[in-house]
């Protein structure tokens, strides 16, 4: 069996790969990439990132973010999120992004991946899945970076705050509010009988 082979042999439909993970099964590495990649059984995603394409009948698969993401940093230690999943909060946030948020602890910038543009940012802390009272939370800390009608959402996320913080909200506020939200919310709370901290 060539070596060419054998790396085709491990190769999985819908998978994305380093450099470094198909180098066992090859003794030219990276002449048999540039083979698959010319034949189009691989798609180059980035600098030394490859996807195996999944083929339907219509055409390839698109890689799915996670996947990408996880190969990229090499960990599934991160959070995907869009400024658009704002829209679905009710607060008045209507403008579309092309935006893909990823919150990690190894990288920061943006970086394209497989032709998308995916925005890095350290955090010490973001949880497992998305949640409404963390979206709440992250609008906070990223309202001064939307194209939005602040005041006007402001005053909505304050009245939808005000009625969550003693449903819970306090522990995801303590968790993932950054200085200037729990300021925000601090003065929002002041003008009630409780605080959230």
């Amino acid at each position: 069996m060539s070596a060419r082979t054998e790396l085709e042999k491990h190769l999985k439909s819908g998978q994305v790969y380093r450099r470094a993970d198909l180098e066992p099964w090859s003794t030219a590495v990276d002449r048999h990439l540039k083979e698959l990649v010319d034949e189009g059984v691989l798609e180059r995603m980035s600098q030394g990132l490859y996807y195996h394409s999944a083929k339907v009948s219509f055409g390839n698969i698109p890689p799915e973010d996670e996947k990408l993401v996880s190969a990229f940093l090499r960990s599934d230690d991160f959070l995907l999120t869009s400024p658009n999943l704002y829209n679905s909060l009710g607060v008045g946030t209507t403008q579309m992004y092309n935006t893909c948020i990823v919150y990690n602890h190894k990288r920061h910038g943006r970086f394209e991946l497989g032709g998308k543009v995916f925005d890095f940012r350290l955090k010490h802390k973001f949880p497992e899945e998305l949640s409404e009272d963390f979206l709440l939370i992250d609008l906070l800390n990223n309202l001064n970076h939307l194209a939005e009608d602040r005041k006007s959402i402001l005053n909505n996320i304050k009245v939808k705050v005000l009625g969550r913080l003693k449903a819970g909200l306090t522990r995801v506020v303590n968790l993932y509010a950054g200085e200037r939200t729990k300021k925000l919310l601090n003065e929002w709370v002041s003008e009630g009988s409780f605080a959230y901290a």
